[in-house]
């Protein structure tokens, strides 16, 4: 089994910051990508930010300058810090993670997701 949990959700004041964290568990041979989408209500689900094994990232456009995503392989863990937000970045956030697990399977795995709430 491979598991995926997040943190770092909340309610926030538009103009604020949040840090949303992500580790991944389990039997776990290789972690490759990893990345934060997010679903708003009546929205479909979106990708905000990606980033590879290696460290190379991209966003969405409407995140670009105020999100940045990074990663502690050792720790086995995606960040994602927001800042800047505003109330269109309400969503709840879900991590995501390419995992080549110790069956040699690679699968796409998902966290539960974390509701960020950006309301005055």
């Amino acid at each position: 089994q491979v598991y995926l949990v997040e943190s770092g959700g909340g309610l926030v004041q538009p103009g604020g910051s949040l840090r949303l964290s992500c580790v991944a568990s389990g039997s776990i041979f290789v972690i490759n990508d990893m990345g934060w989408y997010r679903q708003a209500p009546g929205k479909q689900r979106e990708s905000v930010a990606a980033i590879t094994s290696r460290g190379q990232t991209n966003y969405v456009d409407s995140v670009k300058g105020r999100f940045t995503i990074s990663r502690d392989n050792a720790k086995r863990t995606v960040y994602l810090q927001m800042n800047s937000l505003n109330p269109e970045d309400t969503a709840v956030y879900y991590c995501t993670a390419s995992i080549l697990n110790s069956d040699y399977q690679l699968r796409d795995y998902w966290g539960q997701g974390t509701q960020v709430t950006v309301s005055s």
